[in-house]
């Protein structure tokens, strides 16, 4: 669902990734690791359009988002660790205007709605504007434009910074859903438990480059995902 080929990105004379090679397939739930500055967020930038990049080819479902960037939009979401709303509008009016740019039928987008909005807890205050809306609401209506047009790729930069405990957990309920209907959902995160129960596989990057990557259990190996990452981490500073 999302091939990553010698992706090399630079900002002037630095290498934020550096060729890097990734492959997540339908119905995978893949955890992307590493510290700050690493190249995360570069990679899921350049993965889903947002930047231009500098070698490599990215693909989405067999497509290239250099050639064809706006079919491969219209199969994935995209959200950023800090997603910034409409803050004048209604949570409704926000939602429906994700909904006309995936151009979903009436039905199919009250339903997604109805039932996302139920589980987050914020049924009740759709009506009211976004700029009226806790961090945490605005996190959880972003994810709801997310995930409503059922998306064959979900790309979530640090998804779970704002969320309380039951979000989070209908969160992760929400993305093993996507992926038992073919979905994948490639996420970074710094919350290496999650990562460790959630995931089918991990990468984790430093310094732009990707130093591991593989089954969870691949991963760890007979250690915590948290020793691994800072053994690993200390090897490649």
């Amino acid at each position: 669902m999302l091939k990553i080929e010698h992706l090399t990105k630079r900002y002037g004379d630095k290498v934020a990734v550096s060729d890097l090679n990734l492959e997540i397939k339908s119905g995978e739930i893949y955890g992307f690791i590493g510290h700050n500055g690493a190249g995360k967020t570069t990679t899921i930038k350049c993965s889903c359009g947002l930047l231009e990049f500098d070698e490599g080819e990215i693909y989405v479902d067999g497509l290239s988002i250099k050639t064809d960037p706006l079919e491969c939009k219209k199969r994935l979401s995209y959200l950023p660790d800090n997603p910034d709303l409409y803050d004048f509008m209604p949570g409704i009016k926000y939602l429906n205007f994700i909904a006309n740019i995936y151009e979903m039928e009436t039905d199919t987008r009250d339903a997604k709605i109805h039932k996302l909005s139920d589980m987050f807890g914020i049924t009740d205050d759709l009506a009211q504007p976004i700029n009226s809306y806790s961090h945490g609401m605005k996190q959880k209506l972003a994810l709801i434009s997310a995930f409503m047009h059922d998306p064959k790729l979900v790309l979530l930069d640090e998804p779970f910074v704002g969320l309380d405990p039951v979000a989070a957990h209908r969160m992760k309920e929400e993305m093993k859903d996507a992926c038992r209907n073919g979905a994948a959902v490639f996420f970074s995160t710094h919350v290496l438990e999650v990562a460790e129960k959630l995931c089918d596989k991990i990468a984790i990057i430093s310094g732009g480059k990707l130093i591991a990557s593989g089954t969870t259990n691949e991963v760890r190996g007979n250690e915590s995902l948290e020793d691994v990452f800072l053994e690993l981490e200390e090897k490649n500073v």
